[in-house]
């Protein structure tokens, strides 16, 4: 479990996170997702305890971050956006080393090889290694100690296509484990295939904390089916909203209709019903980016559709 409430951090005169909460539970998978410059790497330092926050609180498995930092950091493993080793050694020799440096038993060095999918370049030099070996070899460096929260930073940013295809196997057998794992990214297909949940963060601000359900519905709210009609009459506005439809719009030559996609055929028959003189349909399918970047560019307060008020979490109002 891991709690962070009301958390801030300045750097001089700059304030890269504005009062961020939420929280990840065992054996979640959990996003932070944002543009450049969005505060996902300050609060997963922050998390990690190697960013000192300015305010707010963290505890991990119920234990203050800032109270005890040497308890609460022993069930954490954490992976930088950019991994560098020394170029000369081998992978082996790097796994040793930092087992040796976290005092764990010897056999750790080679079930992490095995995890990894590195037994066969264990004894190859660093050097020789393509970015998504040398990200294989960053992540079973995190995974070696067994931690049961793992904290990533743009995991699969410096991966080709293939690469970033086998790194997200490999992190869904890390779910099927039970471990929990905290990432970030501005990678939607990413976010889609691996989170349970995302919190959306812009300029340092919590933007809202949703499931990747909660987001998919907010796709088929928006859904827009065109209408084309021969007999265009404003009256048909209210029959295809008295038959599903969230909100009309009548045009010359038709109606837009934003619609659930399970209310579109009930709503063109209702109109046909009515004497609506049908010539033409077609749809509009938003993608999980469009959700994406009305968090970005809107103001946070004018996101929730109708029925909603705010941000869907309370912890996402803060800030």
């Amino acid at each position: 479990m891991i709690e962070v409430g009301g958390l801030e951090k300045r750097f001089g005169g700059v304030t890269a996170l504005h009062g961020v909460s939420f929280d990840v539970q065992p054996g979640e998978t959990f996003a932070l997702l944002g543009p450049n410059g969005s505060g996902k790497t300050t609060t997963l330092k922050c998390l990690a305890g190697l960013v000192i926050p300015s305010a707010g609180q963290i505890r991990i498995n119920g234990i203050d971050l800032a109270g005890n930092p040497v308890a609460a950091r022993a069930a954490i493993s954490y992976l930088p956006q950019r991994v560098a080793f020394p170029e000369q050694v081998t992978a082996r020799e790097v796994l040793d080393f930092y087992r040796r440096l976290r005092n764990l038993p010897v056999g750790r060095v080679e079930a992490a090889l095995e995890r990894c999918a590195l037994g066969d370049a264990a004894d190859r030099v660093v050097s020789e290694f393509s970015g998504g070996m040398m990200q294989r070899l960053g992540v079973a460096v995190a995974v070696m100690a067994d931690a049961s929260i793992l904290l990533l930073d743009e995991p699969t940013a410096n991966l080709d296509p293939e690469g970033a295809a086998d790194f997200r196997t490999f992190l869904a057998s890390l779910q099927e484990l039970g471990k929990t794992i905290v990432f970030s990214s501005h990678v939607l297909s990413d976010v889609d295939l691996l989170a349970g949940r995302v919190a959306i963060l812009v300029g340092g601000r919590l933007r809202a904390v949703e499931t990747i359900g909660a987001l998919r519905n907010d796709l088929n709210a928006q859904s827009l089916l065109h209408v084309r009609l021969r007999n265009t009459n404003k009256r048909f506005c209210g029959v295809a909203a008295a038959a599903g439809g969230s909100a009309v719009r009548c045009s010359t030559d038709g109606l837009t209709i934003s619609a659930l996609p399970a209310d579109r055929y009930r709503i063109l028959c209702a109109l046909a019903e009515a004497g609506a003189d049908i010539h033409s349909f077609s749809t509009v399918e938003p993608s999980l980016e469009d959700i994406y970047l009305r968090y970005i560019h809107e103001d946070p307060f004018d996101l929730a559709p109708a029925g909603h008020s705010g941000l869907r979490e309370p912890v996402a109002a803060a800030g």
